[in-house]
């Protein structure tokens, strides 16, 4: 029994439900209806720890108010350095033109802090589970390996061993890393009794690379992710999925969420930030809390961290995410541009230079999404030499790299930007037409 005479069970059953505080919320606006319910339960969940250990709920719809305008707020800020300390550690070294940042340092504490804590709370509120960043996926995937099952054995389907560009390919950064590679089932055929039958004393973990880059299709079979979590959870060990495109958003594109394999049971999954997550190179790691730390405490990690530019730029990125505010993404709005607008733009555009405006499809690209298109408006430039147009075109200032279709130049207004499109006119203009 607490001073005011309540018992614990009174004042948690007098704690608002979600509808109720949505209601108490109803003139804030701006935020998607599944972040303001998830903030709504994350301070309900406090409250009701805060409880339990002899405090008070609080003002639930106020810490509410309060979280959702911290999530509109960059965690990474540039601050004023009058320390006299001209490469202050903790303030991000070396000034950038704008000056010194909270790199690595806790305003609320006064005291040095975390670089990782910029795009921590963002990677959870986006997956659902605590997560890092490194310098690209491929050192993710290093991380990964050499954190949870170096001088081990790792478990993966031949048919996922595959080059993930430039001459990388994954058995190699498996040796790297300094673990054993066992592969199960063929190239098109995988059964989780092949995972099953290889497990031994040494096997450290159990790996699933999404690939993002091909597909095969025919007679083919691999074990779905719920099977291959629950084998690890039979064994004791770590199922790890690197998705490699990482698609954080449903977009519609047929490619995994984040999220769905986390949810089916996957200990820890990577995917890149410069994919279909929109942002700047990395690799991002999101997971169980435990494995997540080991990495983290991994004196590689140390190596392949993030520079402070791109910690500024991944937030930014992942805070637009989580507020589904997808158009402020360039290759996301991009992606979601609807036929409409982009017929309205290849008009213009056409008109503008002599061409003409056709319909036509673009792609995704960069190791994502091997078999969608998407519908798009191409504009025609007329030339009687469409490699030497093509030529000046890429040769002029600003350059502008086109391509040659049934010996046409095609320009794809998907993938130029709003800003750019009357330099894009003013350019064909000037150029000569052979």
């Amino acid at each position: 029994m607490n001073t005011d005479g309540h018992s614990l069970n009174e004042q948690l059953r007098e704690l608002p439900g979600v509808d109720e505080v949505l209601r108490a919320l109803a003139d804030v606006a701006g935020f998607p209806h599944a972040v303001m319910v998830a903030e709504i339960r994350r301070v309900l969940d406090a409250a009701r720890s805060r409880i339990r250990t002899g405090g008070e709920a609080g003002d639930i719809a106020a810490e509410v108010r309060e979280a959702l305008a911290a999530l509109e707020r960059p965690s990474l800020r540039r601050v004023i350095n009058a320390t006299g300390v001209v490469l202050h550690t903790n303030l991000g070294r070396a000034p950038l033109a704008d000056g010194y940042s909270n790199l690595e340092y806790d305003l609320a504490a006064g005291a040095r802090g975390k670089r990782d804590v910029h795009i921590g709370g963002l990677i959870e509120r986006l997956t659902g589970k605590p997560g890092i960043a490194v310098n690209n996926n491929a050192a993710a995937v290093y991380l990964a390996l050499n954190t949870l099952a170096a001088g081990h054995e790792v478990v993966v389907s031949r048919g996922e061993l595959i080059e993930i560009g430039d001459g990388f390919r994954i058995p190699d950064i498996m040796r790297s890393a300094g673990v054993e590679l066992r592969e199960v089932g063929t190239t098109n055929r995988t059964s989780v009794n092949d995972y099953r039958e290889a497990i031994t004393e040494r096997t450290r973990l159990l790996l699933r690379v999404h690939p993002s880059n091909f597909h095969i299709s025919g007679f083919t079979a691999k074990p779905e992710l719920g099977e291959l979590a629950g084998l690890a959870r039979e064994r004791g060990i770590p199922l790890y999925e690197d998705l490699g495109s990482g698609c954080v958003a449903d977009l519609g594109l047929g490619e995994p969420l984040v999220a769905d394999s986390l949810a089916a049971g996957v200990s820890v999954v990577s995917f890149s930030g410069d994919k279909l997550l929109g942002g700047p190179q990395a690799g991002v790691l999101a997971g169980d809390a435990g494995l997540i730390a080991r990495m983290r405490r991994n004196p590689m990690f140390r190596a392949l961290r993030l520079d402070k530019l791109i910690y500024r730029v991944l937030e930014d990125t992942l805070r637009n995410l989580l507020l589904q505010r997808y158009k402020r993404i360039p290759a996301l709005r991009m992606i979601v541009a609807s036929e409409a607008e982009l017929r309205a733009r290849a008009e213009t555009l056409a008109t503008a230079i002599g061409g003409e405006a056709i319909a036509g499809e673009s792609v995704i690209g960069g190791g994502s999404t091997p078999d969608k298109t998407l519908p798009t408006w191409l504009v025609v430039m007329r030339s009687s030499n469409a490699v030497e147009l093509e030529r000046n075109l890429r040769l002029g200032n600003p350059p502008i790299i086109a391509r040659i279709e049934k010996d046409r130049v095609i320009l794809d207004v998907r993938t130029i930007l709003e800003d750019e499109i009357e330099l894009v006119i003013g350019q064909a203009n000037c150029l000569p037409h052979p």
